[in-house]
């Protein structure tokens, strides 16, 4: 069977929301200490403490949003902890994540110095699970009140004479599990408590995400969305790809059997039926899709490098990975009428990280490779794209697609196409039917692939899986041929 897609390029969809392309730096491992974080001191050329070569190369993926400070840490993270001089700052013991002591160096302020020098939106979680109201309150007067009282003075005594802008607020982390165990009324509940002190001031207005469900807890959503839509603007979801036994044992990342390639892909692709189903659930309660599904932890998680503390959550990234980001970005795309952010777990150094360090040394994965060659979807407009015929990829008597399509177009009328192979052994050919459109000038493409499932990126080996250029592609016509190799994500852009 051929590949063949009908691209409807004068049929829009709506806007892909940028923020889509979210990231996700918690306290865990060495994601911030280290990864982000240096110190002012460090040998490491760093800008006041953000280490240089790190900012550099995330300032390239054009950050639309980060999300800080957990996942799990934030509701054990305690604000008031991390501002003031350094050296006064108090030491925690880090329960969630390796038992390390926090020395809380990387606080509001560095934070908001990070996300400044991105040029990205913060998106702060806060603490239900061992916070008070009082103390979220207060972390959002200090953030955001352009006036006085104690706690924007205390901002100024800090160092921060103007309040800083902040729109996106978490209301809590995992409120089902680690961010306190509750059941979907009691967080309800609570939900609808805390965020009525998580207060606008002045000009800056707040948009409030409620802590959602686990994987496919549809009780959960349920009941939020009974109890508290109206109150809430982005509901989250979290979602792991894991081709194990979360317990037991996930997998490796760099030694994987076919077997755990094909899970781990076919897993990948699952996220469209829970979307589709909470979504479903989110449309009896707000048919005008008025408040977001919010996807703000995604992505693989294998077991640690052997060698690695347990904690840490360090895994090498591949060409499978890269696969998986792919695949979610055209799921994401898909469902843009609802999913309005999503962030990917996480930045650095932490499960499917886009960067990777050693002391001063550092490499891009594959996944970061994916997120700058699809940073041309990043506010575009999603193009109808209808498949017409579909080679699968069979394994073990279950198929998935081999290939996956998704298409959109930037202002300027550039069309961008991404495809993504998931076969790890065969070549496909895919024929895109262009319509809606007289003429095409000019095509140029890029390709991210390897030679092995296993393929990644080292320190002594830092662009062993890095994007090309592409040039297996044919135009005649309204016709466009493209010879995809095995494990590949493409992007072909028309103008």
């Amino acid at each position: 069977m051929s590949n063949e897609a009908i691209i409807h390029l004068d049929v829009e969809k709506g806007e892909i929301n940028p923020n889509i392309y979210g990231h996700f730096s918690e306290h865990l491992g060495r994601c911030i200490y280290e990864g982000i974080w240096v110190g002012e001191d460090s040998d490491i050329p760093n800008t006041k403490g953000i280490r240089n070569d790190v900012l550099e190369a995330l300032r390239n993926l054009d950050i639309p949003v980060l999300r800080w400070p957990g996942g799990c840490f934030a509701d054990e993270y305690h604000w008031k902890d991390g501002v003031g001089p350094r050296s006064e700052r108090k030491r925690m013991v880090n329960t969630h994540w390796g038992g390390v002591v926090e020395n809380n160096h990387f606080g509001t302020h560095e934070f908001m110095l990070l996300c400044e020098l991105l040029q990205c939106e913060p998106y702060i979680c806060g603490n239900v699970g061992s916070g008070t109201v009082q103390e979220m309150q207060e972390w959002v007067e200090y953030m955001t009140f352009d006036g006085e009282s104690p706690m924007a003075n205390w901002r100024k005594q800090n160092g921060r004479e103007e309040p800083w802008s902040l729109t996106y607020f978490g209301v809590g982390n995992e409120n089902w599990g680690c961010g306190g165990h509750m059941r979907p009324e009691y967080y309800a509940d609570l939900y609808r408590r805390y965020q009525t002190y998580v207060r606008n001031y002045g000009e800056n207005k707040i948009y409030k995400i409620a802590g959602g469900a686990n994987v496919d807890d549809y009780r959960w959503t349920e009941v939020l969305m009974r109890e508290a839509a109206h109150l809430m603007d982005g509901l989250s979801l979290h979602y792991y790809t894991i081709p194990g036994d979360f317990w037991k044992g996930k997998g490796s990342a760099t030694d994987p059997s076919e077997d755990q390639w094909f899970i781990t892909l076919k897993k990948a692709l699952h996220i469209d039926e829970l979307i589709t189903k909470h979504s479903t659930i989110m449309d009896q309660y707000d048919p005008q899709k008025r408040v977001s599904l919010i996807i703000d932890e995604w992505g693989t998680w294998f077991d640690v490098e052997p060698g690695t503390n347990p904690g840490f959550l360090y895994q090498q990234n591949t060409i499978r990975d890269a696969l998986v980001a792919g695949l979610h970005f055209h799921i994401f795309h898909n469902h843009n009428d609802r999913v309005q952010m999503a962030n990917i777990a996480q930045m650095v150094n932490v499960l499917q990280a886009m960067i990777l360090t050693d002391k001063d040394k550092m490499i891009l994965t594959p996944t970061y490779h994916v997120f700058e060659m699809f940073k041309v979807h990043q506010g575009a407009t999603r193009l109808s794209v209808d498949t017409v015929s579909s080679q699968a990829y069979e394994y073990n008597g279950e198929s998935i697609p081999a290939v996956n399509v998704n298409a959109s177009k930037n202002q300027d009328g550039t069309v961008n196409i991404s495809l993504c192979h998931v076969h790890p052994h065969d070549e496909s050919e895919v024929t895109l039917d262009l319509r809606g459109i007289e003429k095409v000038s000019d095509v140029a493409g890029r390709i991210l692939t390897a030679n092995e499932s296993n393929a990644h990126n080292t320190f002594e080996k830092p662009d062993h899986v890095a994007p090309q250029n592409f040039e297996d592609v044919r135009l005649s016509g309204h016709k466009l041929t493209v010879k995809l190799p095995p494990m590949s994500v493409a992007m072909l852009t028309l103008r």
